[in-house]
């Protein structure tokens, strides 16, 4: 095959195969799909499967044995008919005085008469062997149908001339004159005629038609009660398989009602041993994780009201201590310098007091989901600059506000939006190792979106997946620069979820961190690309956490209450 030739058939291989794919695929890829997703439908497919394939075997093996036995037993009554006949035909002939051509002819008819009347064939070809000395009166062929002279092979006329048996049979194909073939059994003997006439072949042919309707009626027979069997056995497997996987779909149910909070979800019995256990089973674990969540909510209520109680009862100590420390502020030009500075000390660690008590009151309200928004316009560029030259005295680096968009105003909480971008300045302050710090600010048509780059010391990947839990830290060996409380990521998380953005960070060690808060333009906007990247533009494809990504990001959703600025 030349190079050409190959090449057109690979390109007519796959184009049958595009259009088979093409053709098959609306049929068969809803089946691959519950393919993929039913156990009930994989067990009634292979149950079906293997139930087709015993129920083809079977009746393959039971036809063939019925074919077999209706074949054997027509050739051995034609082989015995045939036989009966020649002999018949021979003592005839035995019994005849022919000697001329008249007579003998008159025998050779009389030979095919009782032939007919003793087979129960009426096809009947009596010749003269070939190979003989020419015989002036030999009577002429002859024979009772046109069927049988062209059904008579070579092989047959040779195997009878030149064998040694009694008869010789084979099997054809007579062709009917309509054209329809049939099948029969041709079956060939000799006789010898008197008066020197010499030895002819006798032809019986018998035709099977009859046994050929017989196959089919039993054919006919096979299919139709195999698809009845079929049709049976694939009802019976569905109606079974509904059973055997109805306490499977009892116990799904179940486990989605109980996932989608309804705590009282219980799988009922089954009036099965087996599934009776895992009904018990279930209902119990149900019954355990109810009380467990009753517990915990009950655990989880009083950490809250504690947290809230003791927050509001150390207000008034509070204002007690403070207000002794002010009087001793008042009064140190009286005192020692390490008087003084213990007085500075309690100054501080008092308005630190103070802040960790707001923030466990803030945490307070977001836990019992008490939080209210009071919106308004608010330029995201402003109060970001405004935020960085309050903190910038406190960083060693420059701190640069970078303002590549979001100057239109967005409907936001500006006390709580200054509280995250505060939060996150000053926690890059906290870890950037005295170098300059980026705020970048950006928008697009759904979302505007602040970041704040540093390039400190950086977090381990496992470190980043714990920078928003409260009250931790990276290294709690480190020395706090703002005095944070470490509720800060935390809030400034809640701020950002409560407004219906999301707050997501990016480190790596001895490369630096990077804070991207996003922000939707609208109530009505629940998903959106920030048109800020994750991954800072000056991280080389090495730094880069595979992980990281700056893709499309979906609004969670939080129930809130906002009031509009009066």
């Amino acid at each position: 095959m030349t190079r050409s030739r190959r090449s057109r058939l690979v390109t007519a291989l796959r184009r049958i195969r595009v259009r088979w794919l093409r053709f098959s695929e609306p049929v068969l890829g809803g089946f691959r799909a519950r393919w993929r997703r039913s156990l009930m439908v994989r067990t009634m497919t292979v149950t079906g499967l293997v139930t087709g394939f015993i129920v083809l075997t079977a009746g393959l093996f039971i036809l063939g044995s019925v074919a077999s036995d209706l074949y054997s037993s027509r050739q051995e009554q034609a082989l015995q008919d045939s036989a009966r006949a020649t002999l018949a035909a021979q003592r005839q002939i035995d019994a005849s005085d022919a000697s001329d051509r008249g007579a003998l002819s008159t025998l050779a008819a009389s030979v095919r008469r009782t032939v007919r009347d003793t087979t129960s064939s009426q096809m009947v070809y009596l010749r003269r062997q070939a190979g003989q000395e020419v015989f002036a009166d030999a009577p002429p062929p002859s024979f009772t149908s046109s069927l049988l002279p062209e059904a008579v092979t070579p092989e047959l006329a040779h195997a009878v001339e030149a064998g040694t048996a009694a008869q010789y049979w084979q099997a054809v194909t007579f062709i009917e004159e309509d054209g329809s073939p049939s099948p029969g059994i041709v079956v060939g003997s000799s006789v010898t005629f008197p008066a020197g006439a010499g030895t002819y072949d006798l032809f019986i042919g018998y035709n099977l038609a009859d046994t050929q309707d017989t196959l089919s009626f039993v054919q006919r027979t096979l299919l139709i009660t195999a698809a009845a069997m079929m049709a049976f056995i694939g009802i019976l497997v569905w109606i079974m398989s509904r059973i055997v996987f109805r306490p499977i779909r009892s116990a799904a149910a179940a486990s989605r009602r109980l996932a989608s909070g309804e705590s009282d979800a219980r799988m009922p019995l089954q009036n099965d041993e087996h599934f009776d256990v895992l009904s018990e089973g279930f209902n119990e674990m149900a019954e355990t994780l109810q009380m467990r969540i009753e517990e915990l909510d009950q655990l989880s209520e009083m950490q809250q009201r504690f947290v809230s109680d003791v927050s509001h009862e150390l207000r008034t100590p509070l204002t007690t201590v403070r207000l002794a420390s002010q009087v001793l502020q008042s009064s140190t030009h009286g005192l020692e310098p390490g008087q003084q500075r213990a007085v500075e000390v309690l100054g501080g660690q008092i308005d630190r007091f103070e802040t960790l008590l707001e923030d466990l009151l803030e945490i307070s309200r977001y836990d019992a989901g008490r939080v209210t928004l009071e919106t308004e316009p608010t330029n995201l560029v402003t109060l970001a600059t405004e935020v960085v030259e309050g903190l910038q005295p406190l960083s060693e680096g420059i701190i640069e506000v970078r303002a590549l968009g979001g100057y239109s105003p967005i409907d936001v909480d500006a006390r709580r939006i200054r509280r995250i971008v505060s939060n996150l300045v000053g926690n890059a302050i906290e870890h950037g190792e005295g170098r300059s710090i980026v705020v970048s600010i950006d928008s697009n048509a759904a979302a505007i979106s602040l970041s704040v780059r540093d390039w400190g010391i950086g977090m381990r990947e496992e470190d980043l997946a714990h920078v928003f839990d409260r009250f931790w830290r990276a290294d709690p060996s480190r020395k706090r620069t703002l005095g944070g409380t470490g509720l800060g990521l935390a809030i400034a998380q809640e701020d950002a979820a409560v407004h219906g953005g999301i707050l997501e960070a990016w480190s790596q060690l001895g490369v630096g961190t990077n804070f991207r808060l996003t922000l939707p333009r609208g109530d009505g906007i629940t998903s959106f690309m920030s048109p800020l990247p994750l991954v800072p533009e000056d991280v080389t494809p090495e730094q880069t956490d595979p992980q990281a990504t700056g893709g499309w990001l979906r609004r969670p959703g939080r129930r809130i209450r906002k009031e509009g600025r009066k």
